[in-house]
């Protein structure tokens, strides 16, 4: 399968298995989601029809190993990433959700008998999990979060408030981080506890086919063994969402991509002036930055993807990937609406859903400035959070 932003044989730089997995995707995107997604934008519905499919399809958890888990390799988990997201954010959110942060959570940080109870249904897709960190008021600076999870005898209460956390409402299972008299910690939290309520945030503009939620927690109360074992402080949370920020650095590019492409097309068969747009040096500007910038967002992640396989990627060369690829392809996505004109805000193109999604993911993970300022202390030595 050619990319029409290729101009590099971009496919030469990945192994056959690698690109069977991409095409695998591809196929499914193409034929379940690209026919199906304005509907389910328009109508703000996420389609959970699709879950057993992305099962089979071994895409939830598909970077860990044993328990039903695909054991893929971190470039495949990042073409795969790129392929949900040509066909919407709300796509490869979901398996990101899913895997990069619940189901990673558990298999970092949890005990044997809570991966065993949870990662093989949740491989299934027989099992939702979703990951409560972001608070109303404390979202860029987790460590100041407010939900605190007290002792009581052998068993945990948990109180607290958390914000924009995805797939809340259909979950059975949540990672509720939360402060303690020793610092910060995670639970597992099945739903269905008394005292757990999550609410979908509703009249959203971006990620409309996507599930975020409020979640109110009182008085929910735990077994001592609800809490994962194997991890104190921010560094748990955080080492989740480096998993989901790896994500982003491809999929982003997927969206860009699928922008690319539809502006490409609609160029070729849009006349103005007695001839197609594609023949104006103007739209050909436009079209050859956005697809440098597409190989070039492609060639870092393939970078830190091969980097992250062999062990040596860093924290902060994550930060340059979702801050350079979310930042570009927000970019291309609004460029691409410019060649389609007054077409280009309905929901026949995809290039304005993508940009409005796109809102969403230069935010969730790490801001751009948040991500900035990690480089910049990266560079300088000198921190400037506070």
């Amino acid at each position: 399968m050619s990319d029409l932003s290729d101009l590099i044989d971009f496919d030469s730089l990945l192994r056959a298995d690698e690109r069977a997995l991409r095409d695998s995707v591809r196929s499914f995107v193409d034929r379940e989601i690209k026919p199906n997604i304005a509907g389910w934008y328009e109508e703000a519905v996420f389609p959970l029809e699709i879950v057993p499919e992305l099962a089979k399809l071994g895409l939830l958890g598909m970077h860990l190993k044993g328990y039903g888990c695909a054991g893929r390799s971190a470039v495949e988990y990042g073409l795969a990433a790129a392929e949900l997201e040509a066909g919407d954010s709300g796509l490869r959110t979901f398996v990101s959700v899913q895997g990069s942060l619940v189901m990673s959570a558990i298999y970092k940080h949890g005990s044997d008998e809570q991966k065993a109870e949870w990662l093989p249904t949740m491989a299934r897709g027989e099992a939702i999990g979703c990951f409560g960190l972001t608070e109303p008021t404390a979202g860029s600076d987790p460590g100041n979060m407010a939900t605190f999870a007290r002792r009581d005898g052998s068993d945990w209460v948990i109180n607290g408030s958390k914000r924009w956390i995805g797939l809340a409402s259909v979950a059975k299972v949540a990672i509720i981080w939360a402060q303690t008299d020793g610092g910060v910690r995670g639970f597992v939290v099945p739903t269905d506890t008394p005292g757990f309520t999550a609410t979908p945030i509703d009249s959203k503009l971006s990620m409309r086919a996507s599930i975020q939620c409020d979640i109110e927690l009182s008085e929910v109360r735990l077994p001592g063994n609800a809490v994962l074992p194997n991890v104190a402080g921010l560094k748990g949370p955080l080492s989740c969402l480096n998993e989901a920020r790896y994500g982003i650095i491809w999929g982003a590019m997927g969206a860009a991509r699928d922008a690319f492409e539809a502006a490409l097309e609609y160029s070729k068969e849009r006349f103005q002036f007695g001839k197609p747009l594609a023949g104006y040096q103007l739209t050909q500007q436009k079209l050859v930055d956005m697809a440098l910038e597409i190989n070039k967002g492609f060639l870092l992640a393939l970078h830190l993807g091969r980097r992250k396989d062999a062990g040596t990627l860093q924290a902060d060369q994550i930060s340059v990937g979702k801050l350079n690829n979310c930042r570009e392809a927000i970019k291309i996505a609004r460029a691409a609406r410019t060649i389609l004109g007054g077409n280009g805000i309905t929901l026949d193109y995809s290039p304005l859903r993508h940009a409005n999604n796109l809102e969403s993911v230069r935010t969730y993970e790490g801001t751009d400035e948040v991500h900035t300022l990690i480089l910049g202390n990266r560079l300088t030595g000198v921190a400037a959070f506070r």
